[in-house]
């Protein structure tokens, strides 16, 4: 038999920093913009990244994306959902 080679997606160079935001970052960053969670884009909870960082339902992922424009960064969020079968 032969053993799977587990590959680390966050050390690909296309794939942006991924960061689990903590409950009081996610309540800052839903009064901030005056949103719900279930305003934000979905990411599911068997993404690669998302089994990588630990994320679970109901949790919100910063991405950071570096951008070639005036801002050096731009910042997308992520909630991350059960994938529905």
């Amino acid at each position: 038999m032969t053993k799977k080679k587990r590959v680390d997606v966050l050390l690909h160079k296309l794939v942006p920093k991924h960061i689990l935001l903590t409950k009081s970052e996610t309540e800052d960053l839903l009064a901030k913009y005056k949103i719900q969670l279930t305003d934000l884009p979905q990411i599911f909870e068997k993404d690669p990244v998302a089994i990588a960082i630990g994320a679970k339902e109901g949790d919100v992922i910063k991405i950071i994306r570096d951008s070639d424009t005036t801002v050096s960064q731009i910042y997308y969020y992520r909630f991350v959902i059960k994938e529905k079968v």
